[in-house]
């Protein structure tokens, strides 16, 4: 009956011997090979991920356990190395596994100029970055999901400073490494903790079970500690300056990264532990107020960035901030739901941008492009398909899964509503700048650039179709009640999983009429806009004012070094050149050169001439002699000194 599910182990195995085969092989190995094996596992892990995908619409609420091995077995406490095949994790598996492939693909031809034994490298760090996804996504236990978390931080060092002789890219891949074990901390904190509740278990169905009798101190003190360790992950204030800094990378990386793994790891978490977090209303509420504020923040920043990878980044920050924010007012679907759609139009946006930095000989200014659509028909009208998913303009996919997220915040808090429709329209401005600025008016590169424009080869357009297409009816599979009843069929697919979703569902039909309208007029007018706007009248100087504030990203980065890096490094060279120098090596120089001098002055003693030997023993035995026959007379002059 469950005979994909009882496979699940193949669906990581693949991508872990595509992992050892390049990276063993990237120096032996042709390129035609190395791309075969790199893409023909995920192709494979995604044929049984669909197989999976269908029959876990039957498993009702019983989820499929697969347990491999004892990982950890000692009187009190037992982690076995098991999968756990449900409705959420069957459907994560066709998102990493379908969108992962699709980046595979298009990294064949983007990555073709780079030699065999980098090409090899590159393709293994990516197989290993889908290995730990999927680990992270399958297991059964916090112990599993935390193996996985760990993986893809160590695969996005690595393939964020992939160029790893640019030393800015290693900058970059160093911050992201040390950001993210920032929130990692919390993360095995919040694991610790729920050892000590449970009594030596972590799978989740025995902690989920047990979850009724923790405190309410104590479940607010794990989520809140799980929290920190999905801000770091999934990107979101303050821990959220590593993921524009991770285009350093390979732009087929950027979108791996920030499209269909790494970055939903958080979503994934919380959306696992939701029956902890419906227990816990006040770290609901912060990580609503989290994800609202930091989706409002990077759309801000992304207005005024030139940078077409720069913009997109901020712009996954701040689809990355709807998402928490639909998860802190109880709409763990529509945030489940809003990842996937988002993997869809977000890889889409990177692969397109790719597709014109390759055409602009690695320029990615948008001040110095323009006019481009004449020369990339294909990356040009996918790429607008991908804005307008995005910007929540029916009926793309953006626009079912965004619009939940409002109406489950409009339930929760006007406030709450008000600032995620502002956000929304400043996604449409911000959105449509880049696509005008980029696509529309008069090319604004150079003449050697304008000679060399030309559509990117079907390795890299073919998937940008395959990604349009999603966009454009991926909405479909959560239509709202509001258009047919029982129609949101997403939300039917994952009730096992999510059995305490807080979605009260309580808006009727006009009000859910008039938030869609809303929202989409807002968006419309911001899209007209900067449609009219930058086609015509591109930004090509630089921003002043309260634009240059934007630009400079709030200067945050700035802040960080001045109130955490400088004091730390400052605090360092304390620690080095007083405690350390100073202090301890100068105790313990101090021993050595005082033993030094002692050995130097006893060493004059040991002079080589016997008769100073002979004349120090007389003396010697003339000194014993007195002590011991006159001792006794000697006694009144000794107490003088007492």
């Amino acid at each position: 009956m469950n005979q994909f599910s009882n496979l699940v182990y193949l669906v990581p195995l693949f991508p872990l011997i595509g992992f050892l085969i390049n990276g063993l092989g990237r120096k032996s190995l042709s390129k035609p090979l190395i791309s075969l094996i790199g893409c023909g596992v995920i192709l494979v892990s995604f044929a049984v991920s669909v197989g999976i995908f269908f029959e876990a619409r039957h498993f009702g609420n019983t989820p499929v356990i697969v347990n491999l091995f004892d990982f950890i077995k000692v009187p009190g406490f037992d982690i076995p190395f098991g999968f756990q095949v449900d409705q959420l994790s069957s459907l994560f598996l066709l998102i990493i596994t379908g969108v992962g492939f699709l980046i595979h693909v298009y990294s064949t031809a983007y990555m073709h100029e780079e030699a065999t034994q980098h090409y090899g490298r590159y393709f293994s760090y990516l197989n290993l970055f889908v290995f730990s996804m999927l680990l992270l996504v399958l297991g059964a236990n916090y112990l599993i999901m935390f193996i996985g978390w760990e993986g893809v931080g160590l695969c996005s060092y690595l393939l964020i400073g992939y160029w790893f002789k640019n030393n800015n890219y290693n900058y970059a891949a160093r911050k992201a490494f040390i950001m993210n074990r920032i929130g990692d901390v919390g993360f095995l904190l919040g694991i610790f903790w729920i050892l000590s509740k449970t009594g030596g278990t972590l799978t989740y169905s025995q902690v989920f079970a047990q979850a009724s009798s923790f405190s309410t101190f104590d479940v607010t003190a794990i989520t809140m500690l799980l929290f920190i360790g999905a801000m770091g992950k999934s990107a979101q204030i303050p821990l959220y300056t590593w993921l524009p800094d991770a285009m350093a990378g390979p732009t087929p990386v950027s979108a791996l990264i920030h499209a269909a793994t790494m970055v939903t790891a958080g979503i994934y978490m919380i959306v696992r532990s939701n029956v902890l977090y419906t227990m816990a209303p006040a770290t609901q509420t912060v990580v609503a107020i989290i994800g609202l504020a930091t989706a409002f923040f990077a759309a801000t920043i992304a207005i005024k960035q030139n940078d077409i990878k720069k913009v997109l980044a901020y712009s996954t920050v701040s689809q990355l901030g709807y998402m928490f924010l639909g998860l802190g007012v109880g709409a763990y679907t529509g945030a489940v739901f809003h990842v996937m759609t988002h993997a869809f139009f977000k890889a889409l946006l990177f692969l397109g941008a790719g597709s014109v930095i390759h055409a602009m000989q690695n320029q990615q200014d948008i001040r110095y492009m323009g006019g481009i659509k004449k020369y990339m028909p294909v990356t040009h009208i996918t790429f607008l398909l991908a804005c307008l998913a995005i910007s929540g303009i029916p009926p793309f996919s953006g626009f079912f899964s965004k619009d939940e997220i409002l109406a489950a915040a409009y339930e929760h808090n006007l406030i709450l509503w008000v600032i995620g429709v502002i956000t929304a329209g400043l996604t449409a401005f911000y959105m449509f700048r880049l696509y005008a600025m980029t696509f529309l008016g008069r090319f604004r590169g150079t003449h050697e650039q304008e000679h060399h424009l030309h559509e990117s080869p079907s390795a890299m357009t073919i998937p940008l179709i395959v990604l349009a297409i999603l966009s454009v009816v991926g909405g479909f599979a959560g239509i709202p009640e509001v258009f047919a009843s029982n129609a949101h069929g997403l939300e039917h697919f994952l009730s096992p999983v999510i059995a305490q979703n807080t979605e009260s569902h309580q808006l009727n039909h006009g009000t859910e009429y008039m938030l869609m309208g809303i929202s989409v007029a807002l968006a419309l007018i911001a899209i007209v806009y900067a449609w009219s706007r930058f086609s015509k009248k591109p930004e090509i100087e630089e921003a002043e004012g309260a634009g240059k504030l934007l630009a400079n990203k709030w200067y945050v980065d700035e802040l960080y070094d001045t109130v955490i890096s400088k004091p730390l490094l400052a605090s360092g060279n304390v620690l080095k050149n007083v405690v350390e120098k100073s202090g301890i090596d100068g105790i313990v120089n101090g021993v050595g050169r005082g033993i030094q001098y002692a050995g130097r002055q006893i060493r004059l003693m040991q002079s080589g001439q016997v008769g100073n030997y002979i004349l120090l023993m007389v003396l010697s035995m003339v000194l014993m002699i007195l002590l011991v026959f006159y001792g006794n007379n000697l006694n009144p002059i000794f107490n003088m000194f007492k």
